[in-house]
Parts: structure tokens; C-alpha cells; sequence
């Protein structure tokens, strides 16, 4: 099938390429073309003189034209069937292309899905790291500079879904980015534990129960690992730069970062939802 719809491309497109390119074939065409023109203009042009009341030889000088252009198609069959076929040909073409596929059981092949590439359209969910071991914030330097947080909550799974994301994109960025180890000091905040903290005075906080986002899930402080040991005072000159830029690296998540309070909290971000928390 495919060998005869080449061999009659060909052919036509010989017919084709005589009538166009030769001007033999163009006059002849022309010149017929003409003649049969001419005769029918000169009988409507008669009819038009003879009146109305002719409409009977109007009739008969159409079928006569109509035999003329017959008998023109009748002589030049092949040009008239090559024309048709031009015309046809891409839909023959589209046709059998079709067919191809749905014949035989050859359907057109299913590509595997990339399941990477469909994860990243999905929206790649972030896995959080294991929990540190808990004798690593009962350290002396730790108690120094955040007293009881042995038995803060570090529970990913209390952290609302979206903050969770945005806070461990970050802490990737920091860690492919910048080459600093981030750790979650705390995440939610029981309305107790906000409370006591409260009554430690304003240098922990001057927020109470159901006016911070911990109490949402919305708000975590973070520092940072360093040889195996947390790392939170901004006295360490390698800890400050790691704040500031994991304040820069939160802000292009969305996220508030703490260190540009008046109370400034280096390590501590927030997501804030309108409607959310009480005034």
C-alpha cells in the first residue's frame, strides 16, 4: 500500500509538473479553458437579449456548457484525476498513518513515567532527619544559653504540614548551600510550657499561652551541628554567619525570621496564617 501511494504521488506530480512548469501544457489548458469561457458568455449575453421568457434555452445552453466542460474532463481525464487526487492525498496520507497504529495490535508505545520527574511536579515531600540523641541538649553550654530544653517537643509530625516543608527546605539549602548542619531545638509549644517560659520574664519571652505560633505549629527554633555538638550562642562567629544566612534563606521561603525582632531570636522562624492565632 505504501509502495502504490508513492508510485502514484510520483505520477501525479509528473502531470502536475507538466501543466505548471511547461508552457506548452500551460496555453493548452489555458486556451480551453478559454474556448469554453467564451461559449458560455456569449449564449448567457443572447439569452439576456432574448428576455425572460427564454428560460428554457438558458436551461439547454447550460447543459450544453455542462457538455462541453464533460467533454473537456472526458479528454483530459488524467489531468482532472490528478488534480483530485492532489487534493486528497494528505487526508489519504493522515488516514493510513492512523490505521497503522490500530492495526495488528502495533499501538503506539506508552513511555515508563519518571517517577523523579513526577515527584518534583507533585511537590517532592521532604523527609525530617532522625532525632538527635537527647544527652546533646544537656550540655553545659546548652543549659547556659537555653536552660530545660531536654524536654522540649522536637516532634516533626506536631508541626503544621506546609511550615514542616518550608522548614526543612531550608535546611537543606543550608546544607547544600552553605555547608552548615541544622537542628530543631524546638518545635511545638504546649500552652503550659508557654506559660512558664512566660514567667521566666521578657528575656525568654513576652509571649504567653495562645500568642505565640508554637502553639499552632507554626514556629521552630533552630541551631546548628557542628563535630557532633549543638551549637546556639551567637558569640561564635561561625554560628552568627550561619544565622544570618539561615534568616536570608527563610525569608525567600516565606517564612518570618526572628532576627529582625527588637528581642532579636536568631534561630527562631514562624509561618504566619491569617486568622490563625488569638490577638
Amino acid at each position: 500500500m505504501f509502495f502504490l501511494a508513492v508510485l502514484l504521488y510520483f505520477l501525479l506530480a509528473c502531470a502536475l509538473s507538466w501543466m505548471v512548469l511547461f508552457p506548452a501544457g500551460r496555453a493548452y489548458v489555458a486556451r480551453r479553458l478559454e474556448l469554453a469561457g467564451g461559449r458560455l458568455q456569449r449564449r448567457v449575453q443572447e439569452l439576456a437579449r432574448r428576455g425572460s421568457g427564454q428560460a428554457a434555452a438558458l436551461g439547454s445552453e447550460s447543459a450544453a456548457a455542462v457538455r462541453s466542460g464533460g467533454s473537456f474532463l472526458r479528454e483530459h481525464w488524467w489531468s482532472a484525476l490528478a488534480a483530485l487526487l492532489i487534493m486528497l492525498l494528505p487526508a489519504l496520507v493522515a488516514w493510513m498513518s492512523s490505521s497503522r497504529t490500530m492495526v495488528g495490535g502495533f499501538d503506539a508505545p506508552v513511555r515508563e513515567t519518571n517517577q523523579q520527574v513526577a515527584s518534583l511536579l507533585e511537590g517532592e515531600q521532604l523527609v525530617p532527619p532522625p532525632p538527635l540523641p537527647p544527652m546533646l541538649f544537656t550540655t553545659p553550654e546548652v543549659e547556659v544559653v537555653r536552660p530545660g530544653l531536654v524536654t522540649a517537643s522536637r516532634d516533626w509530625a506536631l508541626l503544621e504540614k506546609a511550615y514542616a516543608q518550608k522548614l526543612l527546605q531550608a535546611f537543606r539549602i543550608m546544607k547544600e548551600q552553605h555547608g552548615y548542619d541544622m537542628a530543631l531545638l524546638e518545635g511545638y509549644r504546649s500552652p503550659e510550657r508557654q506559660n512558664a517560659l512566660a514567667a521566666q520574664g521578657s528575656n525568654v519571652t513576652n509571649a504567653a499561652a495562645f500568642q505565640s505560633w508554637h502553639q499552632y505549629g507554626l514556629a521552630a527554633d533552630c541551631a546548628f551541628l557542628r563535630d557532633g555538638k549543638l551549637v546556639i550562642s551567637e558569640r561564635d562567629p561561625w554560628a552568627m554567619r550561619g544565622y544570618q544566612l539561615f534568616g536570608e534563606v527563610a525569608e525567600s521561603l516565606g517564612l518570618t525570621w526572628g532576627g529582625r525582632w527588637k528581642m532579636m531570636d536568631f534561630g527562631h522562624t514562624e509561618l504566619r496564617v491569617e486568622g490563625v492565632r488569638r490577638k
